[in-house]
């Protein structure tokens, strides 16, 4: 079975994703990291970053060819990504898909204490990214990021701990099979 996990920064997909990972041994595969990696090598934040991806649509394309790429070679695994829903959706690929949601106090929190920055930094970067991420996945793929009618499951996670989270989140696997 594959499962993706999406959901906007700091709404707990990688944390869930790791330990549904170690819960299931499944592979999971967490393309933020690979963003991050690539705005690192850049000498980028994610913000500016971000920017860069509006102007050259190959960084979008090339991870999300991978996401595809991965997929299609894996039928059993977790996929973390802001579109692996929408995309697996789009190409015909079955999977469980998860969307995971906080309120942006909560998520901010969680992304400042993740990136150990100030909470104005935290909030600028933030609206930053998911307003360029928005920008993008309509731009490139027509895809809204507010819809979230691919999702077989939608959780809040404001107040679950992770653990909790991942509970959730099997508890809705059975129940879908």
């Amino acid at each position: 079975m594959r499962i993706t996990i999406s959901g906007p920064p700091g709404s707990g997909k990688t944390t869930a994703c790791r330990i549904l990972s170690e819960k299931l041994g499944m592979e999971a595969t967490v393309f933020g990291e690979f963003f991050r990696k690539l705005a690192k090598e850049r000498g980028m934040d994610l913000a500016e970053f971000s920017r860069l991806a509006e102007l050259d649509p190959s960084i979008d394309e090339t991870i999300d060819g991978m996401i595809l790429d991965v997929a299609k070679a894996n039928s059993n695994m977790i996929l973390e990504s802001r579109l692996s829903a929408y995309m697996l959706t789009k190409s015909g690929i079955p999977a469980f898909r998860v969307y995971l949601g906080a309120s942006p106090e909560v998520r901010l929190k969680r992304v400042g204490i993740r990136d150990g920055e100030s909470p104005e930094d935290v909030y600028r970067h933030t609206i930053e990214r998911q307003s360029s991420e928005a920008k993008r996945y309509k731009m490139y793929y027509d895809i809204d990021i507010e819809d979230k009618s691919v999702y077989d499951l939608i959780l809040n996670t404001d107040d679950m701990d992770p653990d909790q989270v991942v509970d959730r989140i099997l508890k809705g696997i059975e129940e879908s099979t």
